[in-house]
């Protein structure tokens, strides 16, 4: 594989604006397949803009955004879902009153072809490729960790058990990347180095992980290479240990002049 086609997602000199506030500035990231690539920054820096840039939430203003070798521009965010980019959220939002098998069986639809007239007339293709979304949903279940009964409704699990099931409905997806927005925010020590051995396996199965985290310490210790914002620009770029030692990236958290 050349090292153009090893490139999964490519952005390149991407700007954001708010009327006059340039949220991202000139931001180009060249993220490998089969890699855990980490974003960091302090508060504001303009992290969850890009990961909503990347998910089509948001339209980029300037700059080009390739994934897996075709050029997006103005994407919905559902045509960059089929295209094979699933994210989570800084904030858990799951369908609270569905059950957490339910919840997976969501993401699971966008990976169907029944359609409206399927699910009219329950056809036998329909039924075959509903129980066959049932046993993926269940699968993944299983593979995220989740011990409670699958019938149990998605508010009454636990808060580690709620941010592994948004992880496993984004799976559903059969995503090629896997955008996580702080998916260790509130978990303790122990859940987080679950979470961490999860995102290992993941990566393991050939799924590529982008992820924004305020935990340093797992980012370091977890990502393949790692990028920090500042004021919404890229202010350094490398493997974990470079980026620890970079004076920009200590000056940025400690609001003064690298030692």
């Amino acid at each position: 594989m050349t090292a153009a086609n090893n490139v999964l997602l490519d952005l390149s000199g991407v700007g954001k604006r708010f009327g006059g506030l340039a949220a991202l500035s000139d931001v180009s990231l060249h993220i490998r397949r089969g890699e855990i690539y980490g974003l960091i920054g302090p508060n504001g820096a303009g992290k969850t803009t890009l990961f909503n840039v990347v998910t089509g939430l948001y339209q980029m203003d300037d700059g080009q955004f390739t994934f897996d070798g075709i050029a997006y521009d103005r994407c919905k965010p559902h045509v960059l879902a089929q295209a094979g980019i699933a994210r989570t959220f800084q904030n858990i939002r799951l369908f609270a009153n569905m059950s957490a098998l339910e919840n997976v069986m969501v993401g699971r639809h966008l990976r169907t072809r029944a359609g409206i007239w399927g699910a009219l007339t329950r056809n036998a293709g329909a039924r075959a490729e509903e129980r066959a979304i049932v046993k993926r949903a269940r699968d993944l279940l299983h593979y995220v960790g989740i011990a409670s009964p699958h019938q149990t409704l998605a508010k009454h699990l636990s808060y580690g058990e709620q941010r592994r099931l948004e992880i496993a409905r984004a799976l559903a997806t059969d995503p090629k990347l896997l955008a996580l927005d702080e998916p260790a925010a509130g978990m303790n020590a122990t859940e987080t180095e679950s979470l961490k051995a999860l995102l290992q396996t993941i990566r393991a199965s050939g799924v590529t992980v982008l992820l924004i985290e305020h935990d340093v310490k797992l980012i370091l210790g977890l990502c393949d290479r790692v990028a920090v914002l500042d004021y919404g620009r890229k202010i350094a770029e490398g493997v974990p240990e470079e980026v620890r030692r970079n004076p920009a990236v200590i000056a940025a958290y400690l609001g003064g002049e690298a030692a």
